[in-house]
């Protein structure tokens, strides 16, 4: 098992920037790809952003991409998304997963954090 805990989110304006970060505990969170994904009200779950287990490889959804980066220190069992530039558009509950071999798909994990609200005002 994987326990995944959220935090950094918050209301900010148009522009601003925020850094979430994904603490994981219980088994070897260096094994395990991250993902970071969001759901806006009356929307699905949508991808954002995977980091593999070791931190070289970076997938970006198209909308995030240039304004948003995912990193990992492994040696605090944490991953970040710091997102730049926000934007209203980025209105979501922000979610991380974890997967042994990571994934744009929301089906593809088995690990899921509870949710940090992110709140862009225009």
């Amino acid at each position: 098992q994987v326990q995944l805990v959220e935090s950094g989110g918050g209301l900010v304006q148009a522009g601003d920037s925020l850094r979430l970060s994904c603490t994981a505990s219980g088994r070897t969170f260096s094994n395990y790809a991250v993902g970071w994904f969001r759901q806006a009200p009356g929307n699905g779950r949508e991808f954002v952003a995977v980091l593999n287990w070791s931190g070289d490889y970076t997938y970006y959804a198209g909308s995030v991409k240039g304004r948003f980066t995912i990193s990992r220190d492994n040696a605090k069992n944490t991953v970040y998304l710091q997102m730049n530039s926000l934007k209203p558009e980025d209105t979501a509950v922000y979610y991380c997963a974890a997967d042994p071999r990571g994934s744009y798909r929301f089906a593809d994990y088995n690990y899921w954090g509870q949710g940090t609200q992110v709140t862009v005002s225009s």
